[in-house]
């Protein structure tokens, strides 16, 4: 899980492999793949990296895709 903000400046956790895509429009809009959209603070670049990170931490590295 990578945490976020809301608008408000309010903290949750989000399972980035619920994310479908990210927008900035400027806010930056999460759209999981149910369908429900996000509007967070967090910066896409700032998610991405928390992504990333996540995903090593879990053991998945780019290199699982490239086998």
């Amino acid at each position: 899980m990578v945490e976020v903000t809301r608008l408000n400046g309010k903290k949750f956790y989000l399972n980035p492999h619920q994310i479908e895509f990210l927008e900035e429009t400027p806010d930056t809009i999460v759209t999981l793949l149910s369908g429900k959209k996000l509007v967070l603070a967090d910066h896409i670049p700032d998610l991405i990296k928390r992504i990333i990170e996540y995903r090593h931490n879990i053991g998945i590295t780019f290199s699982e895709f490239n086998e």
